[in-house]
């Protein structure tokens, strides 16, 4: 474990956020992109771009700030900091922690949440170096990840039987899958394909002016694209899915109930993933989002049905440590956490119908 200081970035480092970020020691995390702080800004979050620094490395990494009345900031590092290993963690929050205090910010306190996977050691440390376990907020804490360095002959034979019958039997019976130009029109299709999801499950969506400015940030950034299925001349399954660094993402989809071709979102998710490996050397796949590891058999878990679809892919599930906080102020962090979080997520419900975070 180093020790490391805490800055914010300059103009430059801004000016080339996405390619500092991806030569992070994880290969950062597309919730930490520019396209998602632009996004995260028109939402009541203020974007600011933190570097820490050591003698081994410099990781940078996207922090989002909420003013909460009377108590000061809240600092959420989505998806961060990415470290070497789980022993920085500490160490980088040290430097954050005093960052903070010589620049008199008022931040009550910090809100991790590393893509660093769980274990009792982990644990052990974080509850060591005095951070709180909080709730979990990204629905990839739990995910199943697929290795796509194999050639794609051994890849496809990699998949777990299931997903690879799917895609052979999709590709015999002439199914066919579109990457679509991302018009407005087709933007208004995919959203309504989504719904189809939160209609059976416990999924809520966000508004689509949210998902627009998403994807179009993505998509003009070089970042991401999507794919439909189209049955009987209607698009029948939809997929946005996300190349940054060398990581590929599947990032939102959705697809009509009852269709009749089998196989359809199989076969769309392994063109998505033999397009990004071609064109963007992607070393993994992210489906984003599974019920935990322990929970893969359990029907009553709210993504059961999500989770078997993805774990036809690979069978392993990831499972990350998730969120934790580092209290600045202990009596603000207690009104917090006793009352003001609660009350900030309800007015904001109220008053925007979307999530607080």
């Amino acid at each position: 474990m180093g020790t490391f200081t805490a800055r914010f970035a300059t103009a430059e480092e801004r000016g080339n956020w996405d390619s500092l970020v991806t030569a992070n020691p994880n290969g950062g995390n597309l919730l930490q992109s520019a396209a998602f702080a632009e996004v995260k800004s028109h939402h009541g979050w203020k974007p600011l771009f933190l570097v820490f620094e050591s003698a081994g490395y410099t990781t940078y990494n996207l922090v989002l700030e909420k003013k909460v009345p009377l108590l000061g900031s809240l600092w959420y590092l989505i998806k961060g900091p990415d470290v070497a290993a789980p022993e920085d963690v500490p160490a980088v929050l040290d430097a954050c922690k005093s960052f903070i205090r010589e620049s008199k910010l008022a931040v009550f306190a910090v809100k991790i949440e590393p893509d660093i996977e769980d274990d009792d050691g982990v644990r052990t440390l974080f509850r060591r170096a005095g951070l709180v376990k909080a709730f979990n907020l990204q629905p990839n804490d739990h995910t199943a990840i697929l290795d796509t360095t194999p050639e794609p002959n051994q890849l496809l034979r990699n998949l777990h039987s299931r997903g690879r019958n799917a895609v052979r039997r999709a590709e015999r019976e002439g199914v066919t899958v579109e990457q679509m130009e991302p018009t407005d029109e087709n933007f208004r299709t995919m959203y309504r394909l989504m719904a189809h999801i939160e209609d059976r499950s416990a999924a809520r969506l966000r508004s689509f002016e949210y998902y627009r400015r998403f994807w179009t940030n993505f998509v003009s950034a070089g970042q991401g694209r999507l794919y439909f299925v189209h049955e009987d001349g209607e698009p029948s399954v939809g997929a946005f899915v996300i190349n940054y660094g060398r990581k590929g993402t599947y990032k939102d989809g959705g697809s009509k109930p009852g269709r009749s071709q089998y196989g359809d979102s199989h076969l769309l998710q392994w063109r998505a993933i033999n397009d990004l490996k071609a064109e963007h050397n992607i070393v993994e796949y992210d489906f984003c989002g599974t019920p935990p590891s322990d929970q893969l058999k359990d029907k009553s878990h709210q993504h059961h049905g999500l989770g078997l679809f993805k774990t036809s892919f690979t069978k392993t599930v990831t499972d990350f440590v998730g969120c934790y906080d580092q209290v600045l102020s202990p009596m603000k962090y207690r009104a917090w956490q006793k009352l003001g979080e609660r009350i900030m997520r309800q007015v904001y419900w109220r008053r925007t119908n979307q999530p607080f975070y």
